[in-house]
């Protein structure tokens, strides 16, 4: 069989708990609330982040969270929303991309809403999205990538117990379009 359709057949749950977020696959109808998240955080996401440059409107949104959905069939990627669970408020997005089943190795990606940066999210979503990749992917290397200058997304590595493997220089565009170094992160299982 496969490894391909060895994926395919996991019976994947499509929620996670962590101590304070619920995270639930991102589906079909999540647009709005994800549009609105990411309006409010854009001036600080779009030092980072080059899809979040421009304003998105709504229905490129909601056309995102069904590819999500379509690509979470295809294990292709598992994406998530992240809900706070006192008050049930979208607190951010993110999930396990750049999947390799062969080995299997996923990349860990997150963002945080900007008014709920600061307090722990992005951290508790990563050590979620890593034991969710352990015990049930059988996950043998996870890794985070972020835009070196990007201090709060190495922080979150480093509190997770990723281990800095390298910076790569000049490979990535930033979100200006300018060459940026790049630093790569991983945990071994």
């Amino acid at each position: 069989m496969g490894v391909l359709l060895q994926a395919l057949l996991l019976d994947l749950p499509e929620a996670l708990d962590t101590a304070r977020l619920a995270l639930r696959a991102t589906r079909a109808g999540a647009g709005a609330q994800i549009n609105a998240a990411l309006a409010e955080s854009r001036e600080e996401l779009r030092l980072w982040m080059p899809w979040a440059r421009d304003p998105m409107p709504v229905e490129q949104s909601e056309e995102h969270c069904r590819r999500m959905q379509a690509r979470w069939h295809a294990r292709e990627e598992l994406d998530f929303c992240f809900y706070e669970k006192a008050c049930g408020a979208l607190v951010g997005k993110g999930g396990l991309h750049t999947i390799d089943w062969s080995i299997p190795k996923f990349e860990i990606g997150y963002w945080i809403r900007t008014p709920r940066t600061g307090r722990g999210f992005a951290t508790e979503a990563a050590l979620g999205l890593a034991e969710f990749a352990r015990a049930q992917l059988g996950a043998r290397r996870l890794e985070i990538t972020c835009d070196a200058r990007n201090a709060a997304s190495r922080r979150v590595a480093e509190k997770c117990g990723f281990g800095l493997e390298g910076i790569h220089r000049a490979s990535r565009r930033d979100a200006q379009g300018e060459l940026a170094d790049s630093c790569m992160y991983a945990r071994l299982f």
